[in-house]
Formats: C-alpha cells, structure tokens, sequence
C-alpha cells in the first residue's frame, strides 16, 4: 500500500508535467491573416480591417499576448491565426518579426494573407475593387528632389543603389494563380455611395463595378496623391520590371522582407488590398481638395470594401485549410 501510494503520487506530477507540456507545443499555423489596424474592438461596433476575419474564425479564440508585437494573435483549432500588425513599414514589420520568432508558434509551413485597405490609381482600379498583389514594390528606396531642381528622363526619382534585393518582390505567380481561380469569380459588394462617387471619374475602369484584380502593390509611409505622383509610382513599378501599378498601402514589402529573412523564402505569402479611395481627385478637383473633402464628399464603400477582402480572403484560407494535404508541403502544381 505504502510503495503504491508513493508511486500514485510520484505519478501525478509527472502526468501533470506531460499536459503541461502538451498545451506547450507550438501552434502549427497553417495560414496567418494579418491587418494593419482596427477601428475599436475585435467585434460589434464598427468594422476595420480586422473584425470580420476576427468573427469567421476567431470569435472564440483567446488572445496570446506575444511581446513585441502591436497587438495579441488568435488562433483556431483549424491552424488559421491573425492580428492587427499595425500601420506603416515599422509597426507591421516590428509585430511580423515578433510573432515569428515566438516560439509558441509554428510558421514553418504557414501561409501568410497580408491583407487592408488601400488606394487605387482611376485608370487601373475603381472603390471596391480587391487585389491580389503580383508584385511588392518599395516606393522609398530612392532618391528624389523638387521639380524646379531638374529632371532625370522626365521623372524626380532614381533608385539608390543598395537595395537591389529589398525594394520590389516578385510573389509566388502559381500562388496568385491558385488565388485568381479560387477567387476571381467571387461576387463583390457595392454601395450607393461608390456608385454616385465613381461617376466623377472620365476612366472606364474607375465608373465600372468592383471585381477580383492582380497588379503591382506600392508601399510607402507617404500618402502620396495626385496624378503626378501617381504616374511616379507608374514609372518605379515599370522600373523594377514589375507589373502595372494597381495599389497604393504602406506595409508589404516591409512585411515580405522580414518573412524572407526569418522563414528564408517569399513563397507563401499573398498581398490582398481592397480599394478605398482614388489616389487622385478627378478632373475637376485639385490634389488638396480631394486630400480634405468636403462634408458628404468622401467615396464612400469602406464597409462593403472591407466585407469584400474578408470574403475573398477567407475563401483562399479555407480551400488551404480544407486541401492541407496537398498544401502543407508547398505551392500544389495549378490545375
């Protein structure tokens, strides 16, 4: 009795340890969604870029507080994560890193959905619109000066030796395939406003109705507008060799970079943006009065465009998540 006694209690703790040790092992993510920023909180009010992922897949998730990162990470039983990275190169990067090195987490198979809001040049895009990224592009990494200072073939910019390998990133093209057929098709919603807003716009593409699009995502700190600056970015996409400039946000390429160098590849990652605004006034409107509208005279659609990247982007994590067979390994061959 005595010895089964000591071996009942010596047994405990260790079966106790052997739990703990289970709940310990690290989450193996299958796809990470993040966004740049939320309006107030996760759920009920209203939606930024976060709370209608948040309510598919983590509405009874707990938060996992990873230090260094802007904000906790969710994560479901079915091995999908996500968080607010925060806005700009340095927040989402900074939160990025964080999250990956934090051993509670897996990522060594993960797919990465960055996704929010953006700006979309009138001649390529119009409010609504989703995009899945071909190409990140850097619109800092460079050098620039006055008009009045002189021209260098037309433009006031040249890129600055040095970052060859960090300002523009070509994605997985059979990944963004793979996206396209899944999502291309997918029905996109639209709201009065955009539709009234659309029609300041001489552009066919900025009068039509949102749809499912690839091109070239610039990212800078800067909002810049305008069509000068507009064709500027123009210039540095065809620069870099990189498809038509489609949209303007501010974290990607800092994002890319930093799974690159702590996953050691760019292949899984997908950049999904949807169109918020024009990034220039139309014909009729100076660069400042489209930058300070007024009253009534916004373009309307921020809630059906964020409902609009939530649904193709959930789309694309659920068709991973349901043929992880065939995709933890890498990128299936497209069929």
């Amino acid at each position: 009795m005595f010895k089964k006694g000591i071996s009942s209690l010596v047994l405990l703790p260790l079966l106790a340890s052997g739990h703990a040790l289970a709940d310990d092992a690290p989450i193996k993510v299958k796809v990470f969604v993040g966004s740049m920023f939320e309006i107030g909180k996760n759920t009920g009010d209203k939606a930024g870029e976060f709370q209608n992922w948040y309510e598919k897949y983590f509405k009874d998730s707990q938060p996992i507080a990873v230090k260094g990162a802007s904000n906790p990470v969710f994560c479901n039983d079915s091995g999908v994560c996500g968080s607010v990275l925060g806005m700009g190169k340095v927040a989402s990067s900074s939160s990025m890193q964080a999250i990956l090195l934090n051993p509670k987490f897996d990522m060594s198979k993960a797919y990465f959905i960055i996704n929010g809001v953006a700006g979309t040049p009138p001649s390529r895009g119009t409010i609504g619109d989703v995009s899945w990224a071909t190409w990140a592009v850097d619109y800092d990494l460079g050098h620039r000066w006055a008009p009045e200072e002189g021209l260098h073939d037309g433009q006031t910019f040249m890129p600055r030796k040095g970052y060859e390998n960090i300002r523009r990133y070509q994605f997985n093209p059979t990944l963004v395939s793979w996206a396209m057929k899944i999502t291309g098709d997918t029905k996109l919603q639209d709201s009065e406003g955009a539709q009234k807003y659309r029609q300041r716009y001489p552009d066919a593409n900025a009068r039509r109705t949102p749809k499912v699009l690839t091109g070239t995502h610039m990212t800078g700190d800067t909002f810049f507008h305008g069509p000068g600056m507009s064709k500027e970015a123009q210039y540095i996409a065809k620069l870099y060799g990189a498809d038509d400039y489609l949209m303007t946000e501010m974290e990607i390429a800092a994002i890319t970079q930093v799974i690159a160098k702590t996953e050691g590849s760019t292949q899984r990652i997908l950049s999904l943006r949807g169109a918020v605004n024009f990034d220039q006034g139309n014909p009729k409107e100076t660069t400042l009065e489209h930058l300070d509208p007024a009253p009534g005279q916004t373009a309307g659609g921020f809630k059906e465009t964020v409902e609009n990247i939530a649904t193709v982007g959930s789309e694309m994590t659920d068709y991973i998540v349901n043929h992880w067979d065939s995709w933890q390994d890498g990128v299936p061959p497209l069929k």
